[in-house]
């Protein structure tokens, strides 16, 4: 098992523009359901995310974080269509 600390800065270097881990970014592990739990923020927007362990390890062994990736998507969607 790897750190939050370690998992929160694979997540920030494969997302860079998404912000700083413990200010943008909060990462937990929620033993009992067996997932991370990835919090995100940015300006007034904020996304809450399960990111399972097989997920985890593939963004900790330099693969994309798929799952992560496609709510990230989103939120900078949503943060894009709230700036006009």
């Amino acid at each position: 098992m790897y750190s939050k600390e370690s998992l929160c800065n694979k997540i920030t270097a494969l997302y860079p523009d998404i912000g700083e881990c413990g200010i943008d970014i909060l990462v937990e592990y929620a033993p009992k359901k067996k997932v991370w739990l990835i919090d995100l923020k940015k300006g007034g927007h904020e996304l809450k995310h399960h990111l399972e362990i097989p997920d985890a390890d593939a963004c900790m062994e330099n693969k994309q974080c798929v799952s992560l990736g496609l709510e990230i998507a989103q939120l900078r969607r949503n943060i894009e269509g709230n700036q006009f």
